[in-house]
């Protein structure tokens, strides 16, 4: 199965510099990709790898277009890195796909489930009663919808994905611990992708709620009622805890947590292993990582670090003493 160039282009739109007849096969990196592979630069640092390439047409941005040319054909786009995800999905649009049913038989869906006959639900999945799965939605194998949870349109959950399983709400009582009944559910808006084997809690109360557009990867945890505004990205083993609300548009780097019933403004991206404990009410870039180091160094730099409250109010007292002392220096503060 392939593409000539001449149909990538009249799909996606570019500019071709190449032969349109130029049969190509196959993706691949630009350090790996053959005369019948198509690959991309998106970051000019790369360039070294452009021009020792073999693939047989490369998708570059307006500032390359002379360094591809002299290589070979080239696809030029203002944004090759988004252009070449297109080229992904024509590629995967076209793809054989062995037959399969919508329903995989060892799937369990409740009578009083609303799943959109469009919807493919797959192996030992489990939608349970009250859920309603929406159109062009795909569950992969061992996904459980909760009861009464919401799923919107054209989603893609992977493989053992959990929605709607209680949230973590416990009350002291003596010594032990006494449970809080999570009465609410979960609702998710339209396109959204959700990693494999992450899990997001349905509300206490009120439903947890991720917005159109959210991406989560992998192993992520998301509280009771959290809320995530549409098209935010979150990476890898994120975790978020119940009634944080994200806004639209943040990235949320891998390992990263963010404390309960904090606020997150729209735009906010944080850095990847970073420890939000206030509120972000500011778009930006915010980053609260202690650096790794050698084990020896870092024990005395966080020694330091414990220090240094002790240190301010040192320094203060001695600013004051000097205050006192010099009568000009108290005239100038």
């Amino acid at each position: 199965m392939g593409f000539s160039l001449g149909f990538i282009v009249e799909r996606l739109g570019g500019e071709l510099h190449g032969n349109p007849e130029l049969a190509i096969k196959g993706l691949a990196p630009l350090e790996s990709a053959s005369s019948e592979q198509l690959s991309f630069l998106s970051n000019p640092k790369y360039q070294n790898q452009l021009a020792a390439s073999a693939a047989g047409c490369v998708i570059v941005g307006p500032q390359m277009r002379e360094a591809a040319l002299q290589r070979g054909a080239c696809i030029v786009s203002e944004q090759p890195y988004l252009y070449f995800a297109r080229v992904t999905q024509l590629w995967k649009k076209r793809r054989v796909q062995a037959a399969t049913p919508l329903r995989h038989p060892s799937a369990v869906i409740d009578p009083l489930a609303d799943v959109h006959p469009s919807a493919r639900i797959g192996a030992l999945c489990v939608v349970e009663r009250g859920a309603r799965i929406g159109a062009d939605t795909e569950l992969k194998s061992r996904v459980t919808v909760g009861e009464d949870c919401v799923i919107g349109a054209r989603c893609l959950l992977h493989p053992g994905v959990v929605i709607g399983a209680d949230g973590f709400g416990f009350a002291p009582n003596a010594g032990t611990w006494e449970k809080i009944e999570q009465l609410g559910a979960v609702r998710i808006g339209d396109d959204v992708e959700i990693g494999a084997n992450t899990c997001i809690d349905r509300g206490a109360l009120q439903d947890t709620v991720i917005g159109d557009g959210v991406k989560l990867d992998n192993l992520i945890q998301i509280g009771h009622n959290v809320r995530i505004g549409a098209h935010t990205a979150m990476a890898g083993c994120v975790g978020v805890a119940g009634s944080a609300v994200i806004g639209a548009h943040c990235t949320i780097g891998g390992a990263a947590n963010i404390l309960g019933h904090l606020e997150l403004a729209d735009g906010v991206n944080i850095s990847v292993a970073s420890v939000v404990t206030r509120s972000i009410l500011k778009p930006g870039h915010y980053t609260g990582i202690f650096p790794i180091d050698d084990n020896a160094v870092w024990e005395k730099n966080a020694a330091s670090l414990k220090q240094l409250h002790g240190l301010r109010a040192r320094v203060r007292a001695l600013e004051d003493k000097l205050k006192a002392a010099d009568p000009a220096a108290q005239r100038d503060a």
